[in-house]
Formats: C-alpha cells, sequence, structure tokens
C-alpha cells in the first residue's frame, strides 16, 4: 500500500531526487506510490524513526519534531501514520533521511543504489532501502520483494499445513493404538459381562422360586388376616357395647356428682357462716381483752429502742414509720410486701446507693437515699428506718423526712449487726422487710423471720416514683 497521498510544498528548494520531477518535466508522467507489503512498511517506518533524532531540528518537519521527542519504543509505533505520510509528500525529507539511513546500512545500502542487492539480503531490507533511495529499478525491487513476502508467507502457511497434517496423522495413530488397547478391553469385560449374565440368570431362578414361595406364604397370610378380621369385628362389637355401658355409668356418675357439687356448695356455705362467726368472735375477744387490760396507743415502736441506744450517736436523726420489700429484686414483690398491714423496712444503706448511685459522693448518695425513702414512707404509712455504717457518718445531717428514721452504727459495730438488732427486737409475727444485696445479711435476717430483698428492687423501685 502507499505511504501516504503525495503533497509537497518543500522539494523546490531542493536538489533532484530519483523519483521527483524535475523542472520544466510533465508532472503527470511521475508515476504513483507502489503498493508496499505491510513488513516494507513498517521497516521504512523504523528506519525513519531510528534516524529522525539525529536530524537537525530545522531539517526535521514540524509535524514529526514532537515524534522525534518520543522514545524509541514509542516514536515507531506511535508516530508511523505522521511518519509515513511525511516519507510520501516531502521528497527532501526523504532524501535526508535516505542518506542517514543509506549510511547506516554499509554496502547493502550501496549495493541497493546502484540498483543491484546481494541473494542472501532480508528482501524486506532491500525493498525499505530502495524505497527510501529510490535508485533506477527500485518498483522492481518492491514488487521482488513484495513477491518473496508473499512466497515467505505462503512457505509458512505450507510448513503449518505440513506441520498441522503431521500432528494429525500422529494423533490419528495414537487414536488407533488407544483404540487398539479399549477394543481389548471391551472384549475383557464383555467375557466378564457374559459371565456376570450367567450368575445374573441363576439368580432370576433361585429368584424366581422364593417368589412363588413367597406368593403361597402370602395367599396363607390373607386368609389368616381375613380370619383375624373377623374376630377384630367381634372384638371391635362387645368393644362399642362396653362403650355404650361405659357412657351410661359416666352418665350416672355425673347426676351423682352434680348432686354432690350442690351439697358442698351448701356445706360451704355453712363453713362460710361459721367462719365469719367465728372471726367476728374473736374480734370482740380482742376488744374485750384490750378493755380489759386497758392498752392504750403505743407511742414507741420497737426499733425505737435499739435507735435509742444510739442517740448519743453525731448526726443521727430519729424517725417514725414506713416500707416493706420481697426476696427478690422485683419491686413489685417490694410494693406487695409493703402493703402487709403495719410492716417495717430496714434498708443497709451504703449496700443499697453504691449499687443504684455509685457515680455520687457519699453524702450525695445519703440525701438521694433518704428522700426517696420518705417518698415511699409517705405513700404507703409503714415504718422505715435506714442504717449507715457509722466510720464515715457526718455531723449536722439534714433532718431526715417525715416516717423515715436513720441510724449510724457505733465504734466496733457494723451496719449488718445493727440492722440483725433491729429485726430480733420486732415481735414475731410482724412483717419486717429487709433490703441488701449481702447474702450473710439475708441470710442472718430470714431466720428470724424477715423478708429479704436484694438492693436493686429498692433501686428500681425509687426510679419508679
Amino acid at each position: 500500500m502507499p505511504l501516504a497521498e503525495p503533497h509537497d510544498d518543500r522539494s523546490s528548494a531542493a536538489e533532484p531526487v530519483a523519483g521527483v520531477p524535475e523542472a520544466g518535466e510533465d508532472a503527470s508522467a511521475v508515476e504513483p506510490e507502489p503498493t508496499l507489503p505491510e513488513p516494507v512498511r513498517q521497516r521504512i517506518v523504523t528506519l525513519t524513526a531510528a534516524v529522525l533524532p539525529g536530524l537537525p531540528a530545522d531539517e526535521v518537519p514540524v509535524p514529526l519534531r514532537r515524534v522525534a521527542k518520543f522514545a524509541p519504543n514509542r516514536r515507531a509505533r506511535l508516530g508511523a501514520p505522521v511518519i509515513a505520510a511525511q516519507l510520501t509528500a516531502d521528497p527532501l525529507f526523504r532524501q535526508r533521511v535516505t542518506a542517514r539511513v543509506l549510511a547506516d546500512a554499509g554496502d547493502l545500502g550501496a549495493a541497493v543504489v546502484e540498483g543491484t542487492a546481494p541473494a542472501a539480503a532480508d528482501p524486506v531490507e532491500v525493498a525499505a532501502l530502495a524505497y527510501l533511495a529510490r535508485p533506477r529499478g527500485w518498483r522492481e525491487l518492491i514488487e521482488a520483494s513484495g513477491e518473496a513476502v508473499r512466497a515467505e508467507a505462503d512457505s509458512a502457511v505450507v510448513a503449518e499445513l505440513v506441520r498441522e497434517a503431521e500432528q494429525r496423522a500422529s494423533r490419528a495413530e495414537h487414536d488407533r493404538a488407544v483404540a487398539r488397547v479399549e477394543a481389548e478391553k471391551l472384549r475383557d469385560e464383555l467375557a466378564r459381562v457374559r459371565e456376570e449374565l450367567g450368575q445374573l440368570r441363576e439368580e432370576a431362578r433361585q429368584l424366581a422360586r422364593t417368589l412363588r414361595e413367597t406368593q403361597a406364604r402370602e395367599r396363607k397370610a390373607t386368609e389368616m388376616a381375613a380370619t383375624e378380621r373377623g374376630r377384630a369385628a367381634r372384638a371391635a362389637a362387645d368393644a362399642d357395647a362396653e362403650l355404650r355401658r361405659a357412657r351410661a355409668r359416666l352418665a350416672e356418675a355425673e347426676a351423682a356428682a352434680g348432686v354432690a357439687r350442690a351439697s358442698a356448695k351448701e356445706a360451704r356455705s355453712v363453713d362460710d357462716a361459721r367462719l365469719w362467726l367465728l372471726l367476728e368472735t374473736i374480734g370482740q375477744a380482742a376488744v374485750g381483752l384490750r378493755r380489759e387490760l386497758a392498752l392504750d396507743p403505743v407511742d414507741t415502736l420497737p426499733a425505737d429502742f435499739v435507735a435509742d441506744a444510739y442517740a448519743d450517736q453525731p448526726g443521727v436523726a430519729p424517725a417514725g414509720a414506713s416500707t416493706r420489700a420481697r426476696d427478690t429484686d422485683d419491686p413489685a414483690r417490694l410494693d406487695q410486701l409493703l402493703a402487709l398491714p403495719r410492716a417495717h423496712l430496714v434498708v443497709d444503706g451504703y449496700n443499697v446507693t453504691k449499687r443504684g448511685f455509685g457515680d455520687m459522693s457519699l453524702e450525695q448518695q445519703r440525701k438521694r437515699l433518704i428522700t426517696g425513702l420518705g417518698g415511699i414512707a409517705a405513700q404507703t404509712g409503714d415504718e422505715v428506718t435506714v442504717v449507715f455504717d457509722g466510720a464515715e457518718r457526718i455531723h449536722g445531717l439534714p433532718p431526715a423526712p417525715r416516717g423515715v428514721r436513720v441510724l449510724f452504727s457505733r465504734k466496733g459495730e457494723t451496719a449488718d449487726e445493727l440492722i440483725r438488732r433491729l429485726v430480733r427486737a420486732e415481735p414475731a409475727g410482724r412483717p419486717v422487710v429487709v433490703v441488701s444485696s449481702d447474702r450473710e445479711v439475708a441470710d442472718g435476717v430470714r431466720r428470724h423471720g424477715a423478708y429479704p430483698l436484694g438492693a436493686d428492687s429498692l433501686v428500681r423501685r425509687l426510679a419508679r416514683s
């Protein structure tokens, strides 16, 4: 194929070049560019790209000045279209490139300029040099090169076809050998299958005998099943009759139960009347006993006597009455126990505050707990006592809310011991609720009849208030 369409605007300033019409010559006599084989075209571009940086800057066409700055491996690849166009359109540029290419080619370049080429020379190289130098008969050299390239391509195709044919023949021979081996295997397999077939036939005969015996046993089993079905039908009829008799007995029993329920209801009414009369009698007896003993309403409670022993302790503020809890961490259980009559709520102060308000100071913990207990005492009317360890007591505590008694343990005594003393001071039968997550405290007060509850129950109850 031609490198590019000819368009020359600088050839008038150069000396005559082969293939370019001189002044006064008919331009129509110039032959068109020959069609170059692709290998020849690529070789021409490669030779030009190699010598392009060596040309003076003013001798390099403007479109190629940027290409000349490319790296060698990119110059021929990216600048190929521009290089081909300049070689076709600019004979002077082609002459300058040819001079350097022929100098690099040495003897081969000289031979090409003379119109001859060594027989051993590469036809592509000869055609590329002939295109650039354009000596007499250069078109024939290019055509001969194209024929040589095509011949080489045809030879390569023929060689490839021969190689493929040899490979197919080798594969066919291998396939025949494999087929022979497979045929031997198939013959062995056929012999084995025939042997297995004989065994299967023998097994089929044995299975046929077994089938006949099984069918005979099945007929006998069918006859026996028919007999058993008859027996089962008779048994079912007997069971139905027995079920009807049982239902009749059940109806009689239900009737008797109705009569018994009516009698029990009447008896329960009589018992309720007797119980009411007994409670009325007990109430009147209690009123009479209180009148006979001349018992006045009490102003002090059992816990007050324990509190009096701690009256000399600074920071202790006595109080009155309050709450009641239970033996789980459920605040609902605490509400149930506080609803019992005359309940007494005893609280292990720091045990509760450190679980519920541990991020506060001790003073804020005490104030928060005592204030919350005041709300519970006001809601329930129960007796409430909160006990703190005396080692950290302070002077000048604010007054405790109404119904809340605040105690500090003495020196050498813990709040746990004071709590157990408060529980022991209560009369048997009075509901006493102790709030503490200390296992020893809970076990100790439980032995004296109190209800131990976890500290979380009170914390959750206070948070709900």
